[in-house]
């Protein structure tokens, strides 16, 4: 991560994939598509149950989203009367809580009255972000080679996780128990969370852009910036497989920006920075299902990346992109 925000990296590497690296893939359509963001957005979360979508929008800085009738609840800005850049959003498990960030500020937000409950500076620049259950605590990935696990209801730094080079992606376990970190010195590490101790490390072939921690904590999923992605086992840090597309008559270098996993653990979904949006079969590390973000322009060159990616009942997914649009998949 540069010292510019999240979204231009992202944006750099939807240009990259959609003119040099991923050519022309297909994919089913969306089911529908609604305006989330008329020009975009540097920022984007999911919930775990589906039922909202947080971004930072270019235009009008951050804001909650009900999923269900596609209607924005609340403006969420870290100063009145101000539009925020979001950097970066995070629900807690459990959707009553929601966190956002800029480069240096945190803010938790009640997800059912829309008030914020916290303010608070980073100890260094934020490039990712997770929150734990209750939303008692902000995991951050920070550009000073450094993760910490944030006190974001009374404040304070309770544990640091150091690494080599900048934390880029995080993730916490559902159950509090894991940490999940990727940093620009290509590793992905799994973490203790009360020893503060590392208990594996995965080297990539790339900056990890993207870690994911299954809601049973056995698998991860960690992806290197235009490089390999792979489902690997928590308990002996092995690899169970890597991610290749059915329909790739040749391998292809990808950049995932977004994972996600089932509530049982068994399917990942997964979004790209050129607008493809996949399912696997998680054991069996199999595609599934595949579709492509929508374009505001069907002609035009430019794909968008997938910022976020969910799961909601009957058979339907749900993924944003990077111009603001979020794509209903069945």
């Amino acid at each position: 991560m540069t010292r510019h925000y999240r979204h231009m990296k992202r944006l750099t590497l939807s240009l990259i994939s959609a003119f040099a690296v991923t050519g022309c893939v297909s994919g089913d359509d969306p089911d529908s598509f609604r305006e989330y963001a008329l020009k975009g957005s540097y920022s984007a979360a999911i919930s775990d149950k589906g039922n909202y979508a947080a971004l930072g929008s270019f235009n009008h800085g951050g804001s909650l989203w009900q999923l269900s009738n596609h209607a924005r609840k609340y403006n969420w800005n870290h100063q009145a009367g101000g539009f925020s850049i979001i950097a970066a959003t995070a629900f807690s498990p459990e959707e009553t809580y929601a966190v956002t960030a800029n480069q240096q500020d945190l803010v938790l937000w009640n997800v059912l009255s829309g008030q914020s409950e916290g303010f608070w500076s980073s100890p260094a620049e934020i490039l990712d972000i997770d929150l734990s259950r209750n939303g008692d605590y902000a995991l951050l990935g920070l550009a000073d080679h450094t993760a910490v696990y944030f006190d974001v209801k009374n404040g304070g730094v309770k544990k640091t996780f150091r690494h080599q080079a900048r934390v880029r992606s995080v993730d916490l376990s559902d159950d509090g128990t894991l940490v999940l970190t990727g940093d620009d010195e290509y590793k992905a590490r799994l973490w203790d969370l009360e020893s503060g101790q590392p208990l594996h490390e995965l080297s990539l072939g790339n900056v990890v852009d993207t870690v994911a921690l299954s809601p049973n904590g056995r698998y991860a999923f960690s992806s290197g910036s235009l490089d390999k992605a792979v489902i690997w086992d928590t308990n002996s840090g092995k690899v169970l497989k890597t991610l290749a597309s059915n329909n790739d008559w040749f391998p292809k270098r990808v950049s995932y920006l977004s994972a996600r996993f089932s509530a049982d653990s068994n399917k990942l979904l997964t979004g790209t920075a050129s607008g493809l949006v996949q399912l696997w079969d998680v054991r069996k590390g199999t595609e599934l299902r595949r579709w492509r973000a929508h374009k505001r322009d069907q002609y035009g060159p430019v794909d968008t990346g997938v910022y976020a990616v969910g799961f909601a009942t009957g058979k339907k997914y749900f993924a944003l992109g990077s111009n603001g649009i979020m794509n209903v998949l069945k």
